[in-house]
């Protein structure tokens, strides 16, 4: 592709992207991703490596603007450059031309900084799909009258691997952990859940790069992709990091369809409900690893017993109404596959079918 090509699938990847954020309530981010979109130019080796990008720079593939808007964050996150800083959430919005100013400081100041943020994608560990996932879990636990077993690919730093540690509200039902600093309450409609209980007796992940929440470098990488205007979101993962201090889980770092080949075994387990799991990540993975993956579990669900389930509880897809994404079920022995609801990307309403 030339030159020309590839700056233009940039420059329509940010355009986009403010989209997304516009819709999902972000109007900092929104406005910072057009401004990016509109302005960069290659006169900076920043601008010179976003209008290059060698690869797909779209939020289905590579993230660009979602990486270059996590850079400039944490820069401004540190407090080490204060006029930047003022210009960040709480504060007003800010006139674009003033924000372009010190952006343009930035990629003088800061480019070799910003330059090693590009090279890693988006580590976005959002909370909120915990209340996606424990509905799912719920139904599981309900059908099965077994402990679960998680395995949960694309775990970023690993914090929805701890949902049993928070509080929800779920329509009628109360879940998880009784007076949990973290609680959840999404808005929800549809019939109400049954009411059981998602005991879970083992958690482990995979991530390409798992984040480690023990360290400042991961926990500020992490709050560097929530979205500057949306506090809650800030708030949720403050609490979700406080409690996953206690004991982390376990995050592989592995490929997801080696990982998913090794710790899903075709033998069945008995008396244990295994649970793989993943939330707005499949998109992100080569369509052969989508394959083998998928290809793997139907394998092993062909050996599941009543008495040794296998669940496939995911939380994608792109299209539905509102901008929702669905939550889909497929369980063995059967491989019975259903839509269980649809819900906000961030977990804040859940339509329970």
């Amino acid at each position: 592709m030339s030159l020309e090509k590839t700056s233009e699938a940039v420059r329509e990847a940010f355009v986009l992207q403010a989209k997304y954020c516009r819709g999902l309530g972000s109007p900092f981010t929104a406005r910072l991703c057009r401004m990016l979109g509109e302005r960069l130019t290659a006169d900076s080796p920043v601008g010179e490596r976003v209008l290059g990008w060698r690869g797909n720079p779209d939020a289905m593939n590579d993230s660009v603007p979602l990486r270059l808007a996590g850079a400039v964050q944490a820069i401004a996150m540190r407090g080490t450059h204060p006029s930047l800083a003022k210009l960040y959430p709480p504060n007003p919005l800010p006139d674009k031309d003033v924000l372009w100013c010190e952006i343009q400081k930035l990629f003088v100041n800061e480019a070799g900084e910003i330059l090693r943020w590009l090279e890693l994608p988006p580590q976005t560990n959002e909370v909120g799909r915990s209340a996606v996932l424990m509905a799912g879990l719920l139904v599981i636990a309900a059908e099965t009258n077994r402990p679960l077993a998680l395995y949960e690919i694309r775990s970023s730093g690993g914090l929805n691997l701890m949902l049993d540690r928070y509080s929800f509200r779920l329509g009628t039902v109360e879940a998880g952990a009784p007076g949990s600093t973290l609680r959840l309450e999404p808005e929800w409609s549809g019939p109400a859940l049954p009411n059981a209980r998602a005991k879970i007796i083992r958690r482990r992940g995979v991530d390409i790069l798992p984040l480690d929440l023990a360290t400042a470098s991961g926990r500020e990488r992490l709050r560097a992709y929530i979205w500057p205007d949306q506090p809650d979101r800030h708030a949720r993962t403050n609490a979700a990091i406080q409690i996953a201090a206690a004991v982390m889980p376990r995050i592989d770092k592995a490929d997801a369809a080696e990982w998913t080949e090794q710790m899903i075994k075709h033998e069945p387990e008995l008396g244990v409900a295994r649970v793989v799991m993943h939330s707005i990540a499949f998109q992100y993975f080569p369509k052969s690893t989508q394959r083998r993956i998928g290809d793997h579990l139907a394998r092993a669900g062909a050996n599941a017993r009543a008495d040794a389930p296998l669940s496939w509880l995911r939380m994608e897809g792109v299209g539905k109404p509102k901008g929702g994404i669905p939550l889909t079920l497929t369980t063995w022995p059967g491989g019975t596959e259903r839509e269980l609801a649809v819900a906000s990307a961030h977990g804040s309403w859940i339509e329970w079918h």
